[in-house]
Order: structure tokens, then C-alpha cells, then sequence
């Protein structure tokens, strides 16, 4: 029986090409600075993106939280969207660490935030009975909506009302990479009107470990402050960061296929009687379908039994194509999935 996890991609398994690279990486101390690998992946970082600077941390969490730790004082306030990873995901980390309150607006269907919807959540500067808002906080790709790309105009115009505003803009990009590859833009064009970016290495990019926040070198001296904090300085670390330029050498227009096999993923779930699938909302490589009849914990096991772990909410189901799942695995799950469905269906 074969074993597809389409869980998500960050179950994904660093490639031959990254193993050769992590067993022969040049290493140093990272906390002293001299891990030169570790130097090199963030000026490969810095340089895609466009930014000064770069930092190497060990999760896409933590990139977040030490960017939201350096734009803000305790006490303030971030604009984030209801889909937002940093709102629903992330164990309410920027209110525990960094003492902020979070304003949610909704998010479009594309992700992004009607720029009324921003202005309004602003506070008023000069009233003491309220926090003052410092950030906005945007993703691209929003998880929770199948990872639709953002473009930049969309990015740029949400950033331009924070901007007349006084407020920085953080981008979540755990899967920025995706967004690149599906809009066909160099990354860089994603954050020219943003101040911080996060990405993870850890998901479509196949790395066992490890995200990078880029910003300005200020920025990012901060940050390394915030990243020791909360325990995340690391030693010969190299040996991981090699994976991650490897990664960011050869993984990136591979994303490509994952964006092809969930597109085809998408297609074949469609035709299935009793799911239901938005197949426009699929763009990267993240597929939401739902079960009629509520059938979800049903559908799940019944996929496991067959070799398929798949991901699931109260509602909905997630599918996620990465490196590692191909053509034949998605024939294979559209199959077995449409057997589950009909033996639910027959069963009632």
C-alpha cells in the first residue's frame, strides 16, 4: 500500500541534492557570526527579496513573532486579516511575547483587505484610551484560502494606506515562493512596498528545517536581538542552512509540478458527486474541499486505510502537492477518493 501524504508541505523530504550538501557544508559558530554557510544562504535571501539584510531562524513562527517584536512596543496594536496564520495559528504568540492586540478585518476571497477595511481598524492617534496601531500584517499565500496568490498592485496598494498612515507592514510569506512561481514574478516584486517579510524553507522548499525574515539592516540587527531572546541563536548551524540554498538554487521552479498536480487534483475532486470544490480558488498548491453530509472524519479514515494521510478542520478537507508527490499519487487519491465518497454514499 503506498503512503501519499498530502497532509501538507511541510512533510516534505529534502532532496538528494540537499543531504550531499548538508554532509559537506563549511560550518562556524552562527552566534558568533562565522558560519559561513549560514552567511551565505542570508545574503542569497536578502538579495531575491530585494533587502538590505537577512536573518536565519528556526521557524516560520518564530520569523514572524521576532518580526512583530521589532516593529512594535507592548501596548500597540496589529491589523492582521481573519485568515491570517498569525491570527488562528499561531498560539496567540504576539500577545504572549510581544504584549499586542490583534484588530482583524476581513479578508476577500483572494486574501487580501478592502483598504476602507484597513483605515477604519487604524485608531486614532492622539486618543489615550486606545492602543496605538503600529503594523499591518498581511500573507501571501493565505493558507486558509488555498493559498491564492497575491499580486504586487494588490500588496502595494494595502501597504500604501498603511504607509500614509505611519504604520510598517509585515508580510507572512511561508509560502511567498508559491505566490512567485504561480504569478511568474521574481520574489523581490512581492515586497518592494513592505518593510518584513518572513519565509519558510520548511514547506515547498523541501528543507528539513528553518525559515528567513528579510528587512533593513537595522531591522534585522533588532531582530537578531528578539531571535537570542526567545532562544533561538544556534551554533554549527550550516549544516542546515546548506539545505536552504540548495533550496533556494534549484527548488523554487520546481514548484511548478506541485502547482500542476494540484491543479489536476482539483480537477478530478471536482467531478466527484458529493464534494464540493472551488476549482478557481486553486492557483498554487493547496486544495480545500468540503463532504456533504459532514462525512469529513469518514473520508479521512477511510483515505488513511488506503495509504493517504490528508489534513481536515470540522469542515473542511486540505490536500497539499509538494516535492516528493507525483503524477501517479494524484491519480491514485482522486481513485481512492472518489471510492470513499461512493462507499459513504452507498453506506447511507
Amino acid at each position: 500500500m503506498p503512503l501519499i501524504d498530502l497532509r501538507s508541505d511541510t512533510v516534505s523530504k529534502p532532496s538528494p541534492e540537499m543531504r550531499k550538501a548538508m554532509a559537506e557544508a563549511e560550518v562556524g559558530d552562527e552566534q558568533y557570526g562565522d558560519d559561513p554557510t549560514v552567511i551565505h544562504l542570508q545574503e542569497m535571501a536578502a538579495d531575491m527579496f530585494g533587502m538590505e539584510a537577512a536573518l536565519f531562524v528556526p521557524s516560520g513562527r518564530m520569523g514572524n513573532l521576532v518580526s512583530i517584536l521589532t516593529h512594535t512596543r507592548p501596548g500597540e496594536e496589529i491589523i492582521v486579516g481573519e485568515k491570517a496564520h498569525i491570527y488562528h495559528a499561531e498560539s496567540g504568540g504576539v500577545s504572549v511575547f510581544a504584549g499586542v492586540s490583534l484588530f482583524t478585518v476581513p479578508n476577500q476571497a483572494d486574501g487580501s483587505i478592502q483598504t476602507d477595511h484597513i483605515e477604519t481598524a487604524i485608531r486614532p492617534p492622539n486618543d489615550p484610551n486606545r492602543p496605538r496601531t503600529r503594523l499591518l500584517c498581511l500573507e501571501n499565500s493565505y493558507e486558509r484560502l488555498n493559498g491564492f496568490p497575491l499580486p504586487p498592485a494588490s500588496i502595494s496598494q494595502m501597504a500604501s494606506i498603511a504607509r500614509d498612515n505611519d504604520l510598517y507592514v509585515h508580510v507572512d510569506g511561508a509560502r511567498i515562493f508559491n505566490t512567485a512561481v504561480a504569478l511568474d514574478c521574481p520574489p523581490k516584486t512581492l515586497v518592494e512596498s513592505v518593510d518584513s517579510v518572513t519565509f519558510c524553507l520548511s514547506k515547498g522548499l523541501a528543507c528539513p528545517v528553518g525559515s528567513i525574515v528579510c528587512g533593513n539592516a537595522d531591522f534585522i540587527y533588532e531582530a537578531d536581538r528578539w531571535r537570542r531572546h526567545l532562544g533561538g541563536g544556534m551554533r554549527q548551524v550550516g549544516f542546515v542552512a546548506a539545505a536552504g540554498v540548495v533550496a533556494l538554487q534549484s527548488m523554487v521552479d520546481r514548484m511548478a509540478e506541485d502547482h500542476t498536480n494540484a491543479s489536476k487534483l482539483a480537477s478530478g475532486l471536482s467531478e466527484i458527486s458529493g464534494l464540493f470544490l472551488d476549482i478557481e480558488s486553486v492557483r498554487t498548491n493547496i486544495v480545500r474541499f468540503q463532504v456533504s453530509g459532514g462525512a469529513t472524519e469518514q473520508v479521512v479514515e477511510y483515505l488513511r486505510n488506503a495509504g493517504i494521510l490528508i489534513n481536515h478542520a470540522p469542515v473542511d478537507l486540505r490536500m497539499v502537492t509538494h516535492y516528493g508527490v507525483d503524477e501517479a499519487d494524484i491519480e491514485y487519491t482522486i481513485n481512492e477518493t472518489r471510492k470513499a465518497v461512493s462507499a459513504l454514499v452507498t453506506s447511507k
